[in-house]
């Protein structure tokens, strides 16, 4: 069975929070910085993905 590539989510903020999205199955709330000369950031507990919109057409889901 392969496994799903995490998830990607656009966003318009440089600081953002992830849960895990997932209820009492997440994961504590984390807040990440993006980085303004890379324009993306994984969370270290779901590898999930938020670009910055300025990013967006630059950044592949797969970076």
């Amino acid at each position: 069975m392969p496994i799903a590539p995490p998830e990607t989510e656009i966003v318009t903020a440089w600081r953002v929070a992830c849960d895990g999205g997932e209820g009492a199955l997440g994961h504590p709330r984390v807040w990440l910085s993006i980085p303004q000369d890379r324009g993306w950031v994984e969370c270290g507990y779901c590898d999930k993905k938020f670009v910055h919109a300025d990013f967006a057409d630059t950044v592949k889901a797969s970076d």
